[in-house]
């Protein structure tokens, strides 16, 4: 019923003011309490999943991406994350929202389906599913090719109120975190709820492998070798990627171009709600 109703809406249009953007392999957790984000979201999935933790006593809410990589770990981590926030809080209990997948011919949707729920079932905790629109309860069929329905979802960390949604913001440093992820990043947390900061790396990567041949590839080579359901990628996949790899040929060495002292990119909102690089040393 929940997944029928969630189906239901059209993807609302989320604007940067308030947001934080939570790419692949990255979470973000935060409570009612933060003065500076009040969206975490995530689009793009199509075998991959969103993951939405939250406790209902303290209101702290993760959000995370989930390709399969590392699921038993990865829910861990989250767990610990959520109950960090949560531990003064006696009443509450913990809920789960996945969203994400399809009937992909793969079945590589399906197989992080049964992942995510095995490791929540081993949690010692208990965690309560509350919206499940994965796989097969997010697919439609057009001439039969399989899609997913939804691609992409925000929470209201107030609220908790979970939408389909899209974003056309997805930064900062969008190139340098999908590069991260691309170079086999695991699972990453960019966001200290307490200080209200974005961090990013340091990140270190080696040189990426054969570069200028993926750059000289046509389009539908790039969607055929480096998607894992080509026929169901949203359009802008194709130059998200040429602008990842783009990236990594610029930037062969991250220690030497982007983190010299190896600290973090930091960022703020400002007064309009938007992202702010803030130099390191001010912290």
């Amino acid at each position: 019923e929940k997944a029928k109703l969630l189906r239901s809406q059209p993807a609302q249009i989320v604007e940067p003011k308030g947001l934080l953007y939570v790419q692949q392999r990255e979470f973000a957790v935060t409570t009612p309490k933060d003065g500076s984000v009040s969206i975490l979201g995530s689009d793009d999935a199509t075998t991959c999943h969103i993951v939405v933790l939250r406790h209902t006593g303290s209101g702290a809410t993760c959000l995370t991406h989930c390709d399969g990589s590392d699921t038993e770990a990865e829910v861990s981590l989250i767990m610990s994350s959520v109950k960090s926030f949560s531990s003064t809080s006696g009443c509450g209990r913990l809920e789960v929202h996945l969203v994400g997948g399809f009937n992909d011919d793969r079945q590589l949707s399906q197989k992080l389906t049964y992942q995510l729920l095995r490791a929540f079932d081993l949690q010692p905790d208990d965690v309560h599913l509350v919206t499940f629109c994965v796989t097969e309860l997010n697919d439609r069929e057009e001439k039969d090719t399989h899609f997913p329905i939804i691609y992409g979802i925000a929470v209201n960390v107030k609220t908790g109120e979970i939408f389909p949604a899209t974003f056309p913001e997805k930064g900062p440093d969008e190139d340098l975190r999908s590069a991260h992820v691309l170079t086999g990043a695991t699972l990453t947390n960019i966001y200290d709820a307490k200080r209200e900061q974005l961090h990013i790396g340091p990140y270190f990567w080696r040189p990426f492998p054969h570069v200028d041949f993926w750059l000289e590839q046509d389009d539908k080579q790039i969607l055929q070798n480096l998607s894992t359901s080509p026929l169901a990628e949203p359009p802008h996949f194709v130059s998200h990627i040429r602008s990842t790899l783009t990236f990594l040929k610029e930037h062969p060495f991250p220690s030497h171009s982007l983190f010299p002292d190896r600290k973090p990119r930091i960022y703020k909102k400002n007064e309009e709600g938007l992202w702010e690089q803030v130099c390191s040393d001010k912290i």
